[in-house]
């Protein structure tokens, strides 16, 4: 039965109709479960799309928040901001990297990415700079962001798109070698390092390497899009670091305010001082109550080892739908790693949002057949049994029904 079947929808006549919402409102959460206005609870599998990096009303994170509203929210960047500093700087030693620009979203940074590898170029002389990008990509939804993306569907109605983007395949290195060998104008190759909205497709670790390499031949920059993988999800700080590499540009976002909005520009040396002052700007960017969630966000995962907890968790969750689905008609692949998690399905299955709901879970589907499973880091053994317990019965009743 579908959500809808039992709660009327919600009316919301000044709000535009941007999305497709269940009929649920929620209210308030600890840890991985939240509830709704009706006093229904819910595990959280969806994490506010990879953004509750700490769950809900942690018990460090909330009053570090509320001292620092008691101090300052917003000044802007006229002035230093010793928290920018201080969260910079332990970026910079997570990463290896060298310097970060602040900003308020994952399409901001993947903004401001875009305008350094274009940049650098013109420092070059190319006049006219040219980007690698990926089919099934997503970077956002502004008009260049969207430009970059690989989704038709999002695509349409806005046109004429943004110039300069070159699509290939993910994990095809001949794709690549091919541009390098008849585009001279390409300054940087811009890619997910696993795809979220694209159906959590990895690039793999000798892919990720090959591409290093090239960029190093061809002096190009390499942009790893870590806005939905990184910060820990898969069990390292970053999902590019299983390849044992670094990028020149890095797009942070959801995950690092745990819920209060933040984006940041991490940079490597061949990077790092390609904008100058006036060259770009925001002015909520790098805020303090977004530094504090910043700040506060990385000392937790430190100090409660949630690295390993999202590889460990992840990993007996993977297990445990592979156990359960084994053999089941229509489970195409589980994949993904640590807590990003992908169960793609042989037909569209955006109806199990409400199934999944109306059973107290809450998960998200993504490139129309792929449930995706992108909790709190906090998340538990005995949690990530109960959301294999509650999704396995309704993918296998699902898949057993006629298809419409």
């Amino acid at each position: 039965m579908n959500a809808t079947a039992q709660t009327p929808a919600i009316a919301e006549p000044h709000v535009m109709s941007t999305y497709g919402r269940l009929p649920i409102a929620l209210s308030h959460g600890k840890g991985c479960w939240v509830w709704d206005t009706e006093g229904r609870k819910y595990l959280d599998g969806l994490g506010g799309i990879a953004v509750n990096t700490l769950g809900h009303a942690h018990p460090q994170l909330v009053p570090a928040l509320q001292d620092q509203i008691g101090k300052l929210i917003h000044t802007s960047n006229y002035y230093h901001i010793p928290l920018q500093e201080q969260l910079a700087a332990k970026l910079c030693e997570v990463s290896g990297l060298d310097k970060v620009f602040f900003c308020n979203s994952g399409l901001e940074a993947n903004e401001a990415a875009l305008k350094i590898a274009r940049k650098f170029g013109h420092d070059r002389g190319i006049e006219r700079p040219e980007v690698i990008v990926y089919e099934k990509a997503f970077h956002g939804r502004s008009i260049a962001t969207l430009s970059a993306t690989g989704n038709p569907k999002i695509q349409a109605g806005f046109g004429p798109l943004v110039e300069g983007f070159i699509r290939v395949p993910l994990n095809d290195i001949a794709a690549i070698e091919e541009v390098a060998n008849t585009r001279p104008n390409v300054t940087a190759v811009f890619l997910e390092v696993i795809q979220g909205e694209g159906g959590i497709n990895e690039a793999t670790v000798s892919y990720l390497q090959a591409v290093r390499r090239l960029c190093d031949e061809h002096d190009w920059l390499l942009m790893l899009d870590e806005v939905q993988c990184g910060i820990g999800r898969t069990g390292k700080w970053f999902a590019h670091q299983w390849a044992g590499i670094k990028p020149d540009v890095m797009p942070l976002a959801k995950g690092l305010g745990s819920g209060v909005p933040i984006g940041a520009l991490v940079c490597g040396p061949r990077a790092a001082n390609v904008f100058g002052p006036g060259n770009h700007g925001t002015t909520f960017g790098g805020n303090p109550l977004a530094m504090r969630a910043g700040v506060e966000t990385l000392k937790i995962i430190e100090s409660e080892g949630l690295l390993e907890r999202a590889a460990d968790v992840g990993k007996a969750l993977r297990s445990a739908l592979a156990s359960q689905l084994d053999g089941v008609d229509g489970v195409v692949d589980i994949r993904g790693a640590g807590l990003m998690i992908g169960i793609e399905l042989a037909r569209p299955c955006g109806a199990l949002l409400g199934r999944a709901a109306e059973a107290g879970l809450l998960l998200s589907v993504t490139a129309d057949k792929v449930i995706r499973l992108v909790p709190p880091l906090i998340l538990s053994d005995a949690e990530a049994e109960q959301i294999a317990a509650i999704l396995c019965p309704l993918i296998k009743a699902f898949l057993a029904e006629k298809p419409d």
